[in-house]
C-alpha cells in the first residue's frame, strides 16, 4: 500500500505491531489460505498451498498487477501483523521452505494468530475511546491476555478457544461503541430506522448524509453511496464497504474501521480516514475517472 496526501489523525497508540510487516513474513497469507475462483480470485487454490504467483523470496510476482490479473481479494487482505509475528517470533525466522515440516503447524498458527491480532487491533481504539473507566480496565485486561497468547507456545495458540475470546472481545467492543455513539445522534426521519446492525443499505443513496453515532456493525453497505457523508461515531465493526463510494466522506472519527474495509471501497483525496489507516493505491487510479458529485 502507498502512502497518500489524505487528511489523518494521528494514529493509535498500540497499534505498531499491528501492521503487516511483508519483508519479514514468509508468505503466510499466499499459502496458508485457500481462495476459490471468482469475481476476487482468478483461479482456484486450495489451502495449505502456495500461490502460483508467488516468487522464490515470498514475494508475489505480480504484485504491481493484482487487480486486472483478477487478484482483487489479495488486496483487501491484511493480516494486521500477524504474519512476521509467527515467521520471526513463534518460528524464529525459519521458513516452511527452510524446514517443510513446520508446514502445517506454521500456517495454522498464522489464521489463530490473524484473528487474535485484529481483536488487539479493535481494542487498541476501544481503550483510547473508552469513557467509563471500568469499561477502559476491562478492555485493557483482554489486550494483557490476547498480547500474552500471541507469544506462544504454539502448541497453546493451537488448543485456543478463539470463540470465546472473541466473545468476550466482541461484547466490550459493544459497549465501548454505545458509549462513543451515544455522543452523536443519527439523521432523523425514516431513514434512522433503516440505520440498524446487518442492516441491508446495498446500493442506497446517502449522499451528505449526516449519520453520525449511528450503529452499522455488520451492515450490507455493498455499492452504497456514501460520498460526503458524515460518519463520526458510527460503528462500522465487519460493515462490508466492498466497492461502497467515499469519496469525500468524514471517516477520521468512526469506529472500529479497518484497513480491509478500506482496500475493498472506493475513494479520493477528500477521504477523511482515521490515523493509522491509509489509502489504497486503487483509489488513486480511479480518482481520475470518478464521477462528479454535488452536495
Amino acid at each position: 500500500m502507498s502512502t497518500t496526501s489524505i487528511p489523518r489523525s494521528a494514529a493509535t497508540p498500540g497499534r505498531d505491531a499491528l501492521q503487516p510487516g511483508c519483508s519479514n513474513c514468509f508468505a503466510l497469507c499466499c499459502t496458508a489460505f485457500g481462495f476459490s475462483r471468482s469475481a476476487d480470485f482468478a483461479i482456484d487454490k486450495p489451502a495449505g498451498t502456495p500461490c502460483p504467483n508467488l516468487a522464490a523470496d515470498f514475494s508475489c510476482g505480480i504484485h504491481d498487477r493484482l487487480r486486472p490479473r483478477g487478484f482483487r481479494g489479495c488486496t483487501v487482505f491484511d493480516c494486521f501483523g500477524a504474519g512476521q509475528a509467527v515467521s520471526q517470533g513463534l518460528f524464529d525466522g525459519v521458513s516452511w521452505r527452510e524446514k517443510p515440516e513446520s508446514r502445517s503447524g506454521m500456517f495454522a498458527a498464522f489464521k489463530i494468530m490473524r484473528q487474535l491480532h485484529e481483536m488487539l487491533w479493535y481494542l487498541a481504539e476501544a481503550q483510547e475511546r473508552a469513557f467509563d473507566a471500568d469499561t477502559g480496565t476491562a478492555v485493557q485486561e483482554l489486550r494483557l491476555t490476547i498480547s500474552k497468547l500471541t507469544k506462544g507456545p504454539v502448541a497453546g495458540l493451537l488448543a485456543l478457544d478463539v470463540e470465546t475470546l472473541h466473545s468476550r472481545v466482541r461484547q466490550v467492543l459493544a459497549e465501548v461503541s454505545e458509549e462513543v455513539r451515544a455522543a452523536f445522534f443519527a439523521s432523523g426521519d425514516e431513514l434512522e430506522e433503516r440505520l440498524q446492525p446487518q442492516a441491508d443499505l446495498a446500493g442506497v443513496d446517502l449522499r451528505t448524509l449526516r449519520l453520525c453515532g449511528a450503529n452499522l456493525r455488520g451492515a450490507c453497505l455493498i455499492a452504497a453511496d456514501l460520498r460526503g457523508a458524515d460518519l463520526a461515531g458510527v460503528d462500522l465493526l465487519g460493515a462490508d464497504l466492498r466497492d461502497a463510494r467515499l469519496e469525500g466522506a468524514e471517516l477520521s472519527r468512526a469506529l472500529y474501521l479497518a484497513q480491509p474495509q478500506l482496500n475493498s471501497a472506493r475513494g479520493n483525496p477528500e477521504t477523511r480516514l482515521p490515523g493509522g489507516l491509509e489509502a489504497p493505491g486503487h483509489w488513486h487510479v480511479n480518482q481520475n475517472h470518478a464521477q462528479t458529485w454535488t452536495a
